[in-house]
């Protein structure tokens, strides 16, 4: 009585495609696809040496850092 049998779980389904659609619920897919993609590939570059990283953030800290000097003087 407790859980769930497959019938519930088949009506639940059909209830979710007739209210969003198949296409938003493709694009969703898709969405959280590229997310886990992307969170796996940041975890990976997170493991690296900091020398060894190809991101572009370590430029843009360095020539802010060049620019508060410059400002600063």
């Amino acid at each position: 009585m407790g859980g769930l049998s497959i019938w519930h779980w088949i009506i639940v389904l059909v209830v979710v495609l007739l209210v969003f659609g198949t296409k938003r619920l493709r694009n969703a897919g898709q969405d959280l696809g590229e997310a886990v993609k992307g969170f796996k590939k940041g975890m990976k570059d997170d493991d690296k040496p900091a020398g060894q990283l190809n991101d572009q953030s370590r430029t843009d800290e360095s020539s802010a850092a060049k620019e508060r000097d410059r400002d600063a003087t």
